[in-house]
């Protein structure tokens, strides 16, 4: 029997179609009638107890009002079904609406739009990290980690990005420069109290959903603990070829503060964030593409770009 069709079984669905097939295999489907969203987790990526903490947060933070999918259990009660061979599937909520972008394309609206939407994603950003440090998490809850070792260390979550096929002997070098610089700074300013929690750490266009002007995050499938200021990196990644990038960034991150404190040293930072998004992002294309293909070619130019930009040449 298919994955798929084991699913199916799993939560009584109906199977409409296939919407997506990147990291994960998600289908739109029907549960009692209405509209959910089946996901065919990318085996070996999270455990079943990741998957179910994943889960578990995504429904604290429903409880709590903020606008996320929300686990839908299994006939059998469990929010996570194993279906073999390490494949994991879950079952979430439905969520209208359309996404505010996507990456690579430009922004539609005017300036003053562009800054009014992301006015409310900072906004956004700042509710999950505000309810999420008023949760208790349950027992046995597990995540990664985006801390130091998990975006720079040896063995980064994401993959040992200065390895990249892609990067040239001489890039190689002005990217161990770069990471070595980021070690230290992120290091200084952990020692000093940065802010640091459970995190979405994928606030992309294409996981931000608007409808009626209100907006809802999903995908949280990269979530984990780690820098706050990760979150407002990932997002603004996707502006920095925007012609009204400065307009973004300063609405967004005065909707950030309009619901949480972000002190002047972690806006001063953003930039070396966004650099450590990108070796990340390196990292994670390498075994996902062709090693020789132009996205992977693509995500390291943005890399040496990044590093140049923050070394200063």
């Amino acid at each position: 029997m298919s994955a798929l069709k084991q699913a199916l079984e799993a939560w009584g669905a109906q199977d409409i179609r296939m919407i997506k097939n990147r990291e994960n295999v998600v289908h739109e489907v029907r549960v009692g009638g209405r509209p959910a969203a089946l996901r065919l987790h990318r085996p070996g990526y999270q455990s079943k107890d990741a998957i179910r903490s994943e889960l578990d947060w995504m429904a604290a933070l429903a409880a709590a009002g903020m606008r996320v999918p929300a686990p839908i259990p299994t006939r059998s009660g469990d929010t996570v079904a194993d279906l073999g061979g390490g494949q994991i599937a879950t079952v979430v909520t439905w969520v209208d609406g359309a996404p505010i972008g996507e990456g690579g394309v430009p922004l539609t609206g005017s300036e003053a739009e562009q800054a009014a939407l992301y006015h409310k994603v900072g906004g956004e950003i700042a509710r999950l990290h505000n309810l999420t440090d008023a949760m208790t998490l349950p027992t046995g809850f597990t995540r990664h980690r985006w801390d130091i070792p998990g975006l720079l260390g040896d063995d980064p979550f994401w993959g040992r990005f200065w390895e990249s096929p892609a990067l040239s002997d001489g890039d190689r070098s002005l990217i161990q420069r770069a990471r070595a610089v980021a070690h230290d700074r992120v290091t200084a300013f952990a020692d000093a109290g940065a802010d640091f929690g459970l995190i979405h750490a994928d606030a992309l266009r294409e996981n931000i959903f608007v409808k009626d002007g209100e907006l809802t995050l999903i995908d949280f499938d990269d979530a984990g603990f780690g820098f706050r200021l990760y979150d407002l990196a990932v997002m603004m990644t996707q502006n920095e070829d925007e012609p009204a990038y400065d307009a973004i960034r300063t609405a967004a991150l005065a909707g950030y503060r309009a619901r949480r404190a972000l002190s002047q040293e972690a806006e001063d930072l953003l930039p070396l964030f966004i650099m450590i998004r990108r070796f990340a992002s390196m990292g994670w294309a390498v075994p996902r593409y062709d090693p020789t293909g132009p996205e992977v070619v693509s995500y390291t130019q943005k890399a040496v770009t990044a590093a140049r930009r923050v070394l200063g040449g």
